[in-house]
């Protein structure tokens, strides 16, 4: 099984506004860059869909560990989803789950690999959560310039 790493990172210009991801893949010395934006989103949405994007860029299932600076990516899928599932999408606070269309998502795409999830301190300095969060700004700003 080939082993990838996946940095992600998603910004939103205001919360709800313009919104970008970005994200970096990795498998050996080979490297790709993936980024896209909306016009209208949040930053948790922005999040959640540069973890999906890293993961549906992988053509076979992989051995993957995934890096992002989002607490709401990584619990939600390490400690929250498994409630969700059996609370028939409610949280604990007995609400609709918010972006379940996107936690769907994720959870089909991250299904198909082995998925290790890292949380990485945001602005602190590491080079590749740097770069995805210049990717992530760059489309947020591209979005914000459209408006």
């Amino acid at each position: 099984m080939k082993q990838v790493q996946i940095f992600t990172d998603g910004a939103c210009k205001g919360n709800p506004g313009p919104g970008g991801w970005g994200v970096l893949l990795r498998m050996g010395a080979h490297e790709k860059e993936l980024s896209g934006g909306e016009e209208d989103t949040t930053n948790n949405r922005m999040e959640l869909q540069a973890a999906i994007k890293g993961l549906s860029a992988l053509i076979e299932p992989c051995s993957v560990e995934l890096y992002s600076d989002s607490k709401y990516v990584l619990d939600g899928m390490t400690k929250w989803v498994d409630g969700w599932k059996r609370r028939g999408w409610v949280n604990a606070s007995k609400k609709p789950v918010r972006n379940s269309d996107l936690w769907h998502e994720l959870i089909d795409v991250s299904a198909k690999h082995e998925v290790t999830w890292h949380w990485v301190k945001g602005h602190s300095g590491h080079p590749e959560n740097d770069r995805v969060d210049k990717l992530a700004s760059d489309e947020a700003d591209r979005f914000a310039a459209q408006q």
